[in-house]
Order: structure tokens, then sequence, then C-alpha cells
């Protein structure tokens, strides 16, 4: 009698982890089930050609999942990586500067259990910092000025946090860590609703259709009514908002937030230290408890939530996901207030990592390639790399985004920029500055590999396959500085220095062709405070930056090799190559590259680049 076909045999097989069972039972889901997709499972010695097949439509409960995992390899293709990508929940924070962004960051780590205090982003008397503030400058000045990146586990799901820099002289950081994630969350300062970073950094998400959740923090402050922002924020975003929670009162008077969907009311109570537990939770059919506590407040917040809700869409989880449509949460992120609710909706309506467009050469054409997170074969992205975390060591880490497949210690992996093999002396998952050994990582995880160089921003890895990731982008500078360095025998550390600021994306370096000093390139004036006191600190080197005559720069591309010599022996004193080493046209102002463009019609100029100056946007 041939036995009942269930998941519980399924499973019970997998656990025992016994081959032969293993095969058995996947031979008897090939033989009785449609397959979805089918896929080879390789050439397993003395069994049955039905066993070959893999059936992906079942998913593993998660202890399974976990006992598989240590499976021979030759059988790990039996195994979905599914249930583990689905798991995953990667999202930036996004934010105009002093909205509250790297304080809601640090309430999200205390509610998932990740710190055990909550650091503030206050100046240098400070005696806690906000753990995704460890620069010194951070530390220092109270802002962020690097982009970091936290791991933690909330109600089964692994979250991947990224907190980013608000201050519009960091944006091109920003602009990169948005290509890494799935989701943003835009926190709104409620008095002054959205200002121009913000504006900014919602084109980014537009421009590739990330879902957006919305939390507008600091209602215990004089703010704007809800509706104006609310309206506000439709303009702004170009999609209608869905209002999960809806707040009572204001400033003093603050009593707390409705929640729409579980129709009850959170009291409000001030303290940095409360917990979800601490607040009072009050349905509203207890409608005359609460208007005997908040009066009037209540009846003008009832009114104009459902002016709000009236006036809103519905919510609608595909048009969420498709970047149409943002629900709206209240709160104050100093008080812990409404932050359960955002850490909530990043795990239920947050999408989990989906598939990744690649492009790789067959035959010397270009195709594209739609990658799948739950594919077998290990791909990554790097988005961000970053010098000296850990000053003791003078090390490099270069952030990659998991892509696809599952990572192990010991794989085999390659830059495919270079070929090369690479070989991270350790690869590890992060809590801003500190660390831990990645045991395993899969699609939408951030992890990172100590390397002493040859990586660069937008570079892919695999385990094997010919790939390349793209859509990393490099914006031109605004502004030049030249760098003297005031002690000539600090030049090979100044060299050392600038050309892994230069990789790490914190400025943009060029090096004349005719020779003479380095120049910096960047959008804002603090980037260039921020390099030198980097240099300062981590490589020794105390550089004066002077004014120099370039205003602008723009890469080049040229139809034929030999229109591109002609063009550089016409303009040799313009010509330099960045810490990419992609030719660059610096120019003294924008009539230089009309002109340029006039003389050699031929020759493109590029305001932005990609990797390695791949891809470039073919534009004037």
């Amino acid at each position: 009698m041939t036995p009942s076909l269930t998941p519980r045999r399924w499973q019970g097989a997998l656990q025992r982890s016994s081959e032969v069972q293993i095969i058995k039972a996947v031979a008897m889901l090939a033989s009785r089930v449609p397959l979805q997709p089918p896929s080879p499972l390789g050439k397993i010695a003395n069994q049955k050609p039905r066993a070959t097949a893999l059936y992906r439509g079942f998913a593993p409960s998660e202890p399974t999942a976990r006992r598989l995992s240590r499976l021979p390899t030759h059988l790990e293709p039996l195994v979905s990586y599914a249930p583990e990508t689905r798991r995953r929940r990667t999202f930036a924070i996004i934010s105009h500067p002093d909205a509250g962004k790297t304080t809601l960051t640090e309430k999200l780590l205390l509610f998932s259990g990740a710190i055990q205090i909550a650091g503030a982003v206050k100046g240098r008397k400070a005696s806690r910092h906000a753990t995704s503030d460890w620069m010194e400058i951070e530390k220092q000045r109270g802002i962020s000025v690097a982009s970091s990146v936290m791991q933690m586990a909330y109600r089964d799901h692994v979250v991947n946090l990224l907190d980013t820099p608000g201050h519009k002289d960091f944006s091109e950081d920003t602009y990169r860590v948005l290509t890494a994630v799935d989701s943003a969350l835009m926190v709104i300062d409620a008095a002054n609703g959205v200002e121009s970073q913000t504006r900014r950094l919602i084109e980014v998400c537009r421009q590739r259709d990330t879902p957006i959740i919305t939390f507008v923090n600091k209602m215990d402050r004089e703010v704007r009514d809800p509706l104006d922002i609310m309206d506000e924020v439709e303009r702004e975003l170009g999609m209608p908002c869905c209002p999960i929670t809806w707040p009572v009162g204001q400033g003093k008077s603050f009593g707390g937030i409705i929640n729409l969907r579980t129709k009850s009311m959170t009291v409000f109570q001030p303290g940095s230290e409360k917990r979800p537990q601490d607040f009072e939770t009050i349905p509203l059919s207890d409608a005359d408890n609460l208007r005997a506590r908040f009066g009037q407040a209540f009846d003008d917040a009832l009114e104009s939530m459902e002016l709000a809700v009236g006036a809103s869409a519905e919510w609608d989880h595909d048009a969420f996901l498709k970047g149409k449509l943002t629900p709206v949460f209240f709160g104050s992120g100093v008080n812990n207030f409404g932050v359960m609710e955002v850490l909530d909706a990043v795990v239920d309506m947050s999408p989990p990592p989906g598939p990744r467009v690649a492009y790789t050469e067959v035959n010397r054409n270009r195709e594209e390639k739609v990658i799948q997170p739950e594919d077998e074969s290990f791909s990554g992205v790097v988005f961000k790399v970053q010098a000296n975390m850990d000053a003791n060591h003078r090390d490099r880490i270069a952030f990659v985004r998991v892509a696809s497949g599952r990572y192990t210690p010991g794989m085999k992996l390659k830059v495919q920029r270079t070929g090369k093999e690479l070989r991270p002396t350790s690869v590890v998952t992060f809590m801003s500055q500190r660390r831990e050994a990645v045991e395993e990582a899969y699609a939408g995880d951030i992890i990172g590999f100590t390397t002493h160089g040859g990586v660069q921003l937008g570079d892919t890895i695999t385990d094997g396959a010919n790939l390349q990731f793209t859509g990393l982008p490099f914006f031109a500078p605004e502004l030049f500085m030249t760098v003297i360095l005031k002690n000539p025998l600090r030049t090979k550390q100044l060299q050392q220095g600038l050309a892994q600021l230069g990789e790490e994306g914190a400025i943009q370096v060029f090096r004349p062709d005719v020779g003479g000093p380095m120049l910096l390139g960047a959008v804002g004036q603090l980037q260039f405070e921020v390099v030198q006191h980097r240099l300062k600190t981590e490589y020794d080197c105390d550089v004066r930056l002077e004014a120099c005559q370039y205003t602008g720069a723009r890469w080049i591309t040229a139809d034929t090799p030999a229109e591109l010599r002609e063009f550089e022996t016409a303009y040799p004193l313009r010509m330099a190559h960045d810490a990419a080493d992609t030719l660059a046209y610096l120019c003294t102002s924008p009539y230089d590259v009309r002109l340029a463009q006039e003389r050699f019609p031929k020759i493109h100029f590029h305001p932005l680049r990609e990797h390695a100056g791949l891809a470039l946007q073919i534009n004037t």
C-alpha cells in the first residue's frame, strides 16, 4: 500500500535528515503533485529519475528549515530558500534633518529587544549617543553623516534597518542606500510638514516604485493640523494617503492616538522609558469614558478623523506595494509613543525581498536577467563602502545587499568587475558599529565583507554567475576644493586616505591628468568639513582646503577611441580621473560644457554615472 502523501510525512523525513528518506519523499511528491516549477536536483547515486525533481511549492516549517540548513551540500537544492526570504524585511528611514529619524531608529531597536537603552541624538555632553551615530564627528555635532545598518529580530522576522543621513550634503549616500532596500519609512516633523530634503528622497523612491510608510512625528509639541499635514503629504508624494492612526489633541493637550483598525485609543503618557505595555488602551465603544477624560479634544479628533477617512483612499495593500498608496501613522518618537504601531506595520505591510534585474553577457551581447530571491546561486551588490569603522584595525567594510541565494562562511565568491576571487577576512552582520560573525544570510540581508581593497561601490559579488546589477547613482559634484597637505612627509597617508574615502563615496576625488594637487568634489560644504576631520583623525593627515577655479565636472564618453583622444589633446588641462578611474572633464562654468559640446558633437557629457563608469546616462 502506498503511504499517504502529507506535509507531515514530508517534514518528518526532512527532520530526520536521512538522505534516503528525503529522496523518497521528494520522489513521492514529484510523482503525485504538479511541480511549481521543476528544478534538477543533480546526480545523486543510485536514485530514480523521479527523485531528481524539486518540489518548491512546499515550504517547511521554521524549525525544519533550520535543521535543513545543516544538510550535506549536495542535498541543499532540496530546500527552498523561500521561507527564509519571506521572513526578511529591509527598509530605510528617510527624512529632512531634525525630523526625528535617528531617534525613531533607536526606539525601533529598543522595542525589538535589539538594545536595552535607547541613545539620544545630542551634542558632545551626552553620556549615551544614538546606536546608529558611531563616528566621532556624529557624536560631536549630533547629526548623522553616514548611513548605518542594524539588524534585529522581531515577531519571527529578520528586520534590516538602515538609518540614513538627513542632511542634503550627504544625499548621495542616502540615494545609494535606497537602492538596497525594499521599502522606506518616511518621518515627517508635524510642525514643519514635508521639507525640501524629504521631497528629494521621495522622488528617488517614486522612481523605483518603493513602498513608503509615513510617520508623522513630534505630536507632543505644538504642531500643524493633521488634516493639513495629510493634504500636504498627498500633494508632495503624488499619491493618496490612508490614515491608520489618528491623533487626539496636540502639544500639551496631546491625549493619544486612535487606531482605526483596532477601533481603540492608546492614551499618551510622556516619558522616554515607556514601553508599549505601559500605555493604556481604551476601546472606542467606551466613548463616554473617553469624553470624560479628554473632553472636546476627543470629539474634535473623531470629527477630523471622519473627514480624513472620507477624503482618503481605502487601504489597498497591492497599491501600497506598487508605491501608489502610503499608510500614515502619528506619534512621538522621543516618548516611545506610536512607535510600536510603526514596527508592526513594517512587518505586516512591507514587502519581503523581491526579484531584481541584472545584466549578463551572452556572446558579447548584453541581456537582461531577472534574479529571484530564492534562487540557489548567491548574488549581492555593494551599495556602500565604509573605511575605518574600527579605528584600531584600519579596516574597510563593503556593505552587500544579498539579492539571491544563501551566504555561508567559506563560500568562494567573485567580484564581477575584475573577475577576481574575493577572500574577505571576516563577514559580519551589523548593529551599527558593533558586529557579529555571519553564520548564514539570505536575500534581503545586509552583510559586511571586511576587505583590504579590490571592492568598489556598485560591484556585483556572486558565487560564480556572470551578473551585473545596475542602478547605483553617482552625481556630478557642484563644489570643488584643492587639497594642500601641511606636512609633505604625510603624502603617502594622504593618498591612501583620499583613495579610501573616494571609494567609500564620502567625497569625490579627482586626479588631474597633468599632475598637481588632488581635487575634492562635493554636493555640499559640510562634506568638505567631514572629510577634513576624518583625514586628521583617521589618517593623521592635517590638510588645508583651498578654493579652486573649477565649479563642476562631467564624465565623458565618445563614439570612437580616436574621437576621445582628439578631445583629450584639445583639453589636456581639463582632464581628470575619479576614484573609479573614470575620465571626467573639469569645467569653470556651464558655458564650458556647451562650447566643448559644440566643438566636439560626438563627445557625450554625463552629469550622472553608474558603477565603474558603466551605464552612463547620456545627457549634456
